[in-house]
């Protein structure tokens, strides 16, 4: 039962990581240079948003990484 509640939480973490990286700014010389994201608009996102997006992607990559060691320890026990 643990074991599926961290796998589903797993999941949801990562997928959310993923959004969540995609939605930073990018800082150019990446691939967004490549396909136009280079432009800069005064539409972006103030500091406030960047750096509240920047904490949330932290606090789900640590729930992230927690979930990672916890399955590994499950599964240790477990098998």
């Amino acid at each position: 039962m643990i074991i599926i509640a961290f796998s589903a939480l797993l999941v949801l973490t990562s997928v959310l990581l993923t959004v969540l990286v995609l939605m930073h700014k990018g800082r150019g010389g990446g691939l967004s240079d490549m396909f136009g994201g280079g432009v800069s608009s005064g539409l972006g996102g103030s500091s406030v948003a960047e750096r509240n997006l920047d904490r949330i992607t932290v606090g789900i990559a640590v729930i992230w990484a927690v979930c990672i060691v916890a399955l590994g320890l499950l599964l240790k026990v477990t098998s």
